[in-house]
């Protein structure tokens, strides 16, 4: 059993681990005023690296699959650290292999209609590319290729766009645009939108920690990426 001083220390910890991840958001924001949207996108890209496992890695990235198809520009590529055999970075822009992405995210001053139009139109971008997979030898044991994981995608803000009516203006952007999974607006909220089950939860209290532990949930559940079948992107090597 859980006693109560053992609740009220892990609600510390949690406390404590919400105002350095705000911290870690706010403090780039305050020492550079200008150029404004970049800014905030390199504290995103910090957060994420900070604070995820070191198996995730995040980049402002295109994302390239087997045919040369590309994505658009992404804010933020959530991606495999450790099983992705590709990263290519030329002149400081990153191109990132589709079987390597876990999830992708805008970066936006505000949440509003259009922004989530936006983001979703970006989202859709990543996941029409080609993934492939292909078996693997497991401790001896092959194991069949798995089929390419669903990539979760979302928005983050700084500022709420509606005074009110928010959970009527989120569910109807979500359902009609059909593209995000979850959020977070610093200054107003969280969520996440259960697709399967049309669920939206909307969180105003500490929106910053319920947004990284429901994406962190999220990605556990999904598990690792599929391993690429590194021969299908041989047409574009020069050997």
């Amino acid at each position: 059993m859980v006693r109560a001083y053992q609740k009220e220390l892990l609600s510390g910890l949690f406390e404590t681990l919400q105002k350095e991840m705000l911290v870690q958001l706010g403090i780039r924001q305050i020492t550079h005023p200008t150029s404004k949207g970049d800014h905030c996108e390199v504290n995103w890209l910090d957060f994420f690296n900070t604070y995820l496992p070191k198996r995730y890695r995040a980049e402002k990235a295109f994302v390239i699959d087997c045919e040369g198809n590309l994505s658009e520009q992404i804010d933020i590529v959530i991606f495999d650290q450790h099983f992705s055999p590709f990263l290519f970075n030329k002149n400081g822009t990153f191109y990132i292999t589709a079987e390597s992405v876990y999830a992708t995210f805008e970066v936006k001053p505000e949440i509003n209609a259009a922004n989530l139009k936006y983001a979703s139109s970006k989202a859709a971008s990543v996941r029409k590319l080609k993934r492939t997979s292909t078996k693997i030898n497991n401790a001896g044991k092959i194991q069949k290729a798995k089929p390419p994981q669903y990539i979760y995608a979302g928005i983050l803000t700084l500022r709420n766009g509606w005074s009110k009516n928010l959970e009527s203006h989120l569910k109807s952007n979500l359902v009609q645009n059909g593209g995000l999974d979850l959020g977070c607006c610093i200054q107003s909220h969280a969520f996440h939108y259960d697709k399967k089950n049309k669920r939206l939860q909307i969180v105003e209290k500490d929106q910053l920690l319920f947004f990284f532990l429901r994406f962190l949930n999220l990605l556990q559940k999904q598990g690792t990426v599929p391993a690429m079948d590194i021969e299908k992107y041989h047409s574009f090597s020069p050997l």
